[in-house]
């Protein structure tokens, strides 16, 4: 597990993130990596003083679901990114080449199928990219809103 500066391999210190600032996670292999990301991702917003809100407790559900998703469905989780500035963008590394597709809404009552659509509702935006060796899912939220604490109400 690493995290790093926005342009060095010194540790963060609490308080706002400066723009760009970002940390890493490397998971590829490791066990429990949706709880260890969740983990992760807790200190990070605790640091940048963005936990205690709900806002920030939907953050933590956004990652579990992309985190799932890549172990389901796309040979494990690779690394976990967030990046700080006017948003908070989450994005999750895997080693499939396969971009995800929203499926039509899930069966209520029935489990699963429902991961997108949580990502969807959650996030002011989501979306993927490939890159060499696999794809990242990234989803983004506001700064205010974790400031703030206001949910998104989509």
């Amino acid at each position: 597990m690493e995290t790093i500066g926005p342009e060095t391999g010194d540790s963060l210190s609490a308080g706002p993130p400066t723009a760009g600032q970002r940390r890493r996670l490397a998971l590829k292999g490791v066990r429990g990596a949706v709880a260890k990301g969740r983990d992760f991702t807790r200190e990070a917003l605790r640091d940048w003083g963005w936990d205690g809100t709900e806002t920030a407790e939907d953050t933590l559900l956004l990652v579990s679901e992309l985190l799932t998703n890549a172990s389901l469905h796309a040979e494990g989780c690779h690394e976990l990114v967030l990046t700080a500035g006017e948003t908070l963008r989450i994005e999750v590394y895997d080693g499939s080449t396969t971009l995800p597709s929203r499926h039509p809404a899930p069966q209520r009552g029935i489990p699963g199928g429902h991961g997108l659509h949580i990502v969807e509702r959650l996030s002011d935006r989501w979306g993927s990219h490939a890159h060499e060796g696999g794809k990242a899912v990234w989803a983004e939220i506001e700064a205010s809103r974790l400031k703030s604490g206001r949910p998104t109400g989509r």
